[in-house]
């Protein structure tokens, strides 16, 4: 837990507490942003009731030099003339602040940020505010500064603001490495587990967190996906163990046969024994082909998509045999299906096989198309159903016989040379065509029901 959870929580810390300066930073900017302009509209707001106070004295003519008055210590006083007439200590032999803020009559009262050190002070920058007065019928200038706000504010609050922001990133940073190494706990858990699974003890389960959360969802996801391949691997090996079965006995006989031919010292005929081996090297090639079909399908390798007529494709697979029981055929027409004619085809022979295999007198084919309309099936679904008089198979064993080299006794009896394929392989093409293949009730003997997604005619 420690290799995944380690580099994991310190890149987690390490970027919630950049996203946490970034964010502190911002917030901070804007406070002070804030606190400047309150600030400045304050010292506006006393500047200019400065000027307003002293331009009162100067109309009653109660100004003296030096000024002594209001709250702020640059005061100037200018008269008609443009000569400083009155000033405060500070800028007592200072030249007239009306360099600075022009004279002009069209207004009584201006404002100006001035910055160079032009104003005593301990600031660079000033904020000066003049007052035009009028006196015995001319005009008076009344100025009045201060020293403007820097943009920092105060050093003070800027060391606050600096000290607020480490702590707050610092505690995100250390709230989001625990959080971040809490939720991560499942997930090294799970990681240790599934390096303990291997392909001997498949059967192990990964542990699921308690939280409904996603790693609760990834955790039932991995285990759901190894009981997939514990179950496909249990079916290869199974597959591995009945082909290798089957292909034996065919092979065994072979060898029998010509051991047998060559101990003999008659040795019978060469035909006679070419048709003992073709008849084991004719089931050797149908168990080939049929596992060669069963890969083919296995592996989902896409097949062509006809146009089907169920009835048509039926028809001709018993018009091409020579059935010994009686096949009754009742079709509806205009059963389409988009399906690979070639594996559909087979499907079929293999159902026609097999009645033809159990059946005692008599097979009943029936081809209908149902409206049972689903997203699978939007124009309704074709149905094919293959009915023998036969002994019928227990309803115990009808999803047994869909396995491969699955063969029940009685299916032995009638035909030793099986593979026991055909209806495993029968099952796998309905379900790569988005249909299915089952086996139904029935008055009697065997009914296997195909249901494929049809189309419009």
């Amino acid at each position: 837990m420690k290799c995944l959870s380690g580099p994991v929580r310190r890149r987690c810390a390490l970027i919630a507490g950049a996203a946490a300066v970034a964010v502190s930073i911002l917030f901070a900017a804007l406070l002070m942003i804030l606190f400047h302009r309150l600030s400045s509209d304050r010292v506006h707001y006393m500047v200019d009731r400065a000027a307003d106070t002293l331009a009162l004295r100067v109309e009653r003519g109660q100004v003296r030099n030096p000024i002594d008055c209001c709250s702020i210590n640059q005061l100037q006083v200018v008269g008609p003339t443009g000569q400083v007439e009155a000033a405060s200590r500070q800028l007592q032999g200072e030249p007239a602040l009306s360099r600075l803020v022009p004279l002009l009559s069209n207004e009584s009262t201006a404002t100006e940020v001035v910055c160079g050190q032009v104003i005593p002070g301990p600031r660079p920058c000033s904020h000066v505010v003049r007052h035009q007065v009028y006196r015995d019928e001319q005009r008076w200038y009344v100025f009045a500064a201060a020293p403007a706000i820097p943009f920092y504010v105060h050093p003070s609050l800027v060391a606050t603001f600096i000290a607020g922001v480490l702590c707050i990133s610092g505690a995100v940073a250390y709230s989001a490495r625990r959080i971040v190494g809490a939720s991560l706990a499942p997930v090294g858990i799970i990681r240790s587990s599934l390096d303990e699974i291997n392909a001997t003890n498949l059967s192990r389960r990964v542990p699921v967190p308690a939280p409904h959360d996603e790693i609760h969802d990834v955790a039932e996801s991995i285990n759901y996906t190894l009981g997939r391949l514990e179950n496909a691997i249990e079916q290869q090996r199974c597959f591995a163990s009945d082909a290798s079965h089957d292909l034996r006995n065919p092979i065994t006989a072979m060898r029998a046969e010509v051991e047998d031919a060559m101990l003999d010292p008659d040795q019978p005929a060469v035909s006679v024994l070419g048709d003992t081996l073709l008849t084991h090297l004719d089931r050797m090639h149908g168990i080939c082909a049929d596992l060669l079909i069963i890969a083919r399908l296995e592996t989902e390798i896409p097949g062509r998509r006809d146009r089907v007529d169920l009835g048509d494709l039926v028809a001709a697979e018993h018009a091409r045999r020579h059935s010994a029981k009686q096949v009754n055929i009742d079709t509806e027409p205009g059963v389409i299906v988009a399906s690979d004619r070639l594996l559909l085809a087979r499907l079929v022979g293999n159902l026609l096989d097999n009645a033809e295999r159990h059946a005692e007198t008599t097979i009943t084919i029936t081809i209908h198309r149902t409206m049972d309309v689903s997203p699978e099936s939007p124009h309704g679904s074709a149905v094919l159903e293959v009915l023998d008089d036969g002994a019928g198979i227990p309803p115990d064993k009808r999803e047994m016989v869909f396995q491969r080299f699955v063969r029940l006794d009685e299916s032995r009896q009638r035909d030793p040379a099986g593979t026991g394929l055909g209806l495993a392989i029968s099952r796998q093409i309905a379900e790569a065509g988005g249909g299915t293949l089952t086996i139904a009730d029935s008055p009697g003997g065997a009914r296997f029901v195909l249901r494929l997604p049809a189309v419009p005619p």
